[in-house]
């Protein structure tokens, strides 16, 4: 008998955004379980550099295009993972239309390529859907805090549309949908201007200046490494479970805490100043309770806060030194 009879066809992931931080890494990690995957993004804040690795490799294959607007993929495809958005305040008050137009237009267009295909889908969703919560910590159940049309509603809003018409085509078309909700990730590959608190912290303590700690730096974070999204999101893609499901660490820290643990890593003489807080609606309280992603992927994150960070802080000190 020839070996392809005994080897089972590869799967095929459509994964949009698959240039950006994670999208880059999920890419990545299912040529390693033997995927093919086309990578789709149209580089508004994806980088090239991210996946130039994996120019050339048989089973990568990358398609530069706009998913705002109707697209199609040839042959079979048995997942597409929809990672495509702005995702940093920098970058959605930068690019706001485009950011609503991918979570509405972009997540109906990929759910109608899933639906023509008959493929799973899985869209990444965030933890901004909860907005400034009143709850903690934040359940699944919880439907949130938000203001629809304060400066950060064009993310918050978007990703609250894309959950909704995913449910709607799981319910009408039967389609094997799953939505994570993603809590901070953090990791090489982060871009260092994005203004999320890891890269500036980093950079800040790295290049000898002060960290900017907004407002008090009482607001709490809860930060889980990319590694341990990826693995998540994996697990999710295996199991028949349909409603939302938070991925994030549950070890929160505030914001002033998390300044003096870069600072120790670095081992860096910057100090600590206060500034104001940067955007309208800003939320005080974020840690997901993961009891849900415990429960039906058994799944939760394993890398130490320090560990990741000593990781993320040598990826950054290559950027830094290479002219960042």
């Amino acid at each position: 008998m020839k070996n392809k009879k005994n080897r089972k066809a590869k799967k095929i992931a459509v994964v949009t955004g698959g240039a950006g931080f994670i999208g880059s890494h999920l890419c990545d990690f299912l040529i390693r379980k033997n995927f093919k995957v086309i990578c789709v993004d149209n580089f508004i804040t994806g980088d090239e550099r991210n996946i130039a690795h994996l120019m050339g490799h048989p089973d990568f294959q990358l398609k530069k295009l706009n998913i705002t607007k109707h697209f199609e993929i040839e042959g079979r495809v048995d997942f597409v993972l929809h990672f495509a958005s702005p995702a940093s305040p920098v970058d959605y008050l930068k690019y706001p239309i485009q950011t609503l137009k991918v979570g509405a237009l972009g997540t109906h267009n990929c759910l109608g390529l899933a639906k023509a295909k008959k493929a799973k889908f899985l869209l990444a969703s965030t933890s901004e859907i909860y907005g400034d919560p009143q709850e903690h910590p934040q359940k699944e159940a919880y439907w949130g805090h938000v203001n629809p049309i304060g400066s950060r509603a064009v993310y918050d809003e978007a990703k609250r549309f894309a959950e909704a018409i995913t449910m709607a085509y799981h319910r009408n078309h039967a389609i094997d949908t799953k939505i994570i909700r993603i809590f901070n990730t953090y990791g090489p590959r982060m871009r260092h201007n994005d203004g999320r608190v890891v890269p500036n912290f980093i950079i800040q303590a790295l290049k000898g200046e002060p960290l900017s700690v907004y407002g008090e730096g009482l607001q709490t974070r809860s930060f889980c490494f990319v590694s341990d999204l990826i693995a998540g999101i994996y697990k999710l893609m295996n199991v028949r479970y349909n409603e939302p499901v938070n991925l994030g660490n549950p070890v929160e820290v505030t914001v002033k805490e998390f300044a003096k643990i870069i600072i120790a890593l670095t081992k860096s003489a910057s100090k600590i100043v206060h500034v104001g807080l940067p955007t309208q609606d800003d939320p005080k309280k974020r840690k997901p309770d993961i009891s849900r992603a415990k429960r039906y992927l058994k799944w939760k994150p394993c890398v130490r806060l320090e560990d990741g960070l000593q990781e993320t802080i040598r990826w950054f000190s290559a950027k830094v030194a290479s002219g960042v």
